[in-house]
């Protein structure tokens, strides 16, 4: 029940008429019996410096912010995470005495989403899917968190070279090599960790996947969709096909949040309550499919 102690959370972002968040937070603030409510604010371009003063003048205990504004906060916020600097992008402000500190929350919840599914990056040989900002965040993770090699294959070879370049330098290590599309035809190695992150497969290209070829995915001994809508795409549908394993992105989002809200309540959220929002999130997807 909403009283005159309740603490606020918002997500900032264009368009935010769909977010999964405010079941992540509000599902997790009850079962963890923090007297919290999380709303979503669409939020222009304009207007990104007034959504952040704003939220500090309303007292609000935390932010998420989402596409297109998790550069354009940077300047407003009185301090940044070593993580979120390197990106170049935040997700999750989190109120100090100063001001709100940035925070990426998006590597540490693919992490913990591979780690769910029994992956992890550290010593793999990665094959990444594009070069926009969600494959951008998976590059920085591979990097970051001790993968051998980081393939990166992109449409557009100049844009993932540009990646590729511009994470290396940041992590301090030369291990992701950008490729074309077809750049897979000259590797020597026989199983990798594929994590496609292109907007390929979302609406309305649902029947589609970046790469088509059935000898790709036989490359493939775990294929992470950063997807979630649909559940099930084309891509994870022809990796399990091959003999691999496929899952989607909705793992990343939850534990994306969860992290967030640790940030914000100093509550460390237990299992049974992430498995709990996580069937939670599913019943709203499966209901909006």
């Amino acid at each position: 029940m909403i009283d005159g102690k309740t603490r606020t959370c918002a997500l900032l972002g264009n368009p935010v008429e769909h977010t999964l968040s405010p079941v992540i937070h509000n599902t997790l603030a009850k079962r963890c019996g923090i007297n919290m409510v999380y709303v979503p604010f669409l939020v222009e371009g304009e207007q990104v410096r007034q959504a952040v003063e704003g939220a500090w003048a309303l007292n609000l205990l935390g932010v998420n912010v989402t596409v297109p504004h998790k550069s354009a906060v940077i300047p407003f916020l009185s301090g940044i995470d070593r993580e979120a600097s390197c990106i170049g992008a935040v997700n999750t402000l989190v109120r100090t005495e100063q001001g709100f500190c940035g925070y990426n929350t998006d590597l540490s919840g693919l992490y913990r989403a591979l780690l769910a599914e029994g992956i992890s990056v550290s010593g793999e040989e990665v094959i990444l899917l594009g070069a926009g900002g969600a494959a951008r965040a998976a590059a920085f993770l591979c990097a970051l968190r001790g993968a051998k090699q980081v393939y990166l294959l992109n449409r557009s070879l100049e844009k993932g070279e540009a990646v590729a370049r511009e994470v290396n330098e940041k992590a301090g290590r030369c291990c992701i090599r950008a490729m074309g599309l077809d750049g897979w035809k000259q590797l020597a190695g026989d199983q990798y960790l594929v994590i496609q992150g292109t907007s390929v497969g979302l609406a309305p290209h649902t029947e589609e996947a970046v790469i088509e070829d059935p000898g790709f995915y036989r490359l493939v001994h775990t294929g992470y969709d950063l997807i979630y809508r649909p559940a099930d795409t084309k891509f994870m549908r022809l990796v399990r096909a091959a003999g691999g394993k496929a899952c989607n992105g909705l793992k990343m989002l939850l534990f994306q949040g969860v992290e967030a809200f640790e940030l914000w309540t100093g509550v460390s959220v237990r299992e049974e309550d992430a498995d709990f929002c996580y069937e939670q999130m599913k019943k709203v997807t499966d209901q909006q499919a």
